[in-house]
């Protein structure tokens, strides 16, 4: 069975992938190098692709940051530090989501894959529009109308497998399929070597995930 995963580099794409490993497939991991600020998850995505096992990772270049809009493609758009806030957060990146589905459904139909999986999570931080529940079963929906591979019989699966666990929960899932978090990168604004500000939602959620699923911490910290 093959699956395209989209391979952030961060926590919870790790724990997908190893979810993925974990069931039988033989997986394919796209990530998108899209301009972002916080590009030491590239290097990372490469690691966790390398240390999971992942059939091939490919790193597509997709220049957003020509758009902006967003605290993860702007550099004038200061990334949040002061704690999280309600409603959608300046780290949102317009249909981010949505075109990294749509290029992962491209891989996908090459490759004769039925099955994409990706990491969305609505529970730990759901002020993103484009990780709701109700967008990805939409999503799954237009891709099974929009493709060659569906009109022919081969129904294309969405999986998010992570969709509705706490950070913790996702954490303790990880561990359990041997996921080395000391790979991966969250930090919105990592520095080059990878280390994180320990200050951004991404590195306060991830903090205290560690915390509540009783786990050390395996993230590196600037100074």
């Amino acid at each position: 069975m093959r699956a395209v995963v989209l391979l952030s580099g961060g926590l919870d794409s790790a724990t997908v992938l190893a979810i993925a490993r974990s069931e039988g497939y033989d997986c394919y991991c796209l990530s998108i190098d899209y301009g972002q600020r916080h590009r030491a998850e590239l290097s990372a995505a490469a690691r966790v692709a390398k240390a999971l096992g992942a059939r091939e990772h490919r790193v597509l270049a997709l220049d957003l940051a020509s758009f902006g809009g967003s605290a993860l493609t702007d550099r004038n758009i200061a990334v949040p530090v002061a704690g999280i806030k309600d409603g959608i957060p300046v780290t949102y990146v317009p249909a981010r989501n949505t075109i990294m589905l749509a290029l992962a459904l491209a891989w996908a139909e090459v490759l004769a894959a039925q099955h994409l999986f990706f990491g969305a999570n609505a529970v730990d931080y759901s002020g993103y529009p484009d990780c709701r529940p109700e967008y990805l079963r939409a999503f799954e929906a237009m891709a099974n109308l929009a493709t060659k591979a569906a009109a022919g019989g081969r129904r294309l699966t969405l999986h998010t497998p992570i969709i509705s666990l706490a950070k913790s929960d996702i954490i303790r899932r990880g561990v359990a399929l041997g996921v080395d978090y000391a790979l991966t990168v969250s930090c919105y604004q990592a520095d080059d070597d990878g280390r994180a500000c320990g200050l951004c939602d991404s590195c306060r959620l991830r903090r205290a995930g560690f915390e509540a699923a009783g786990v050390p911490d395996p993230t590196r910290y600037a100074g």
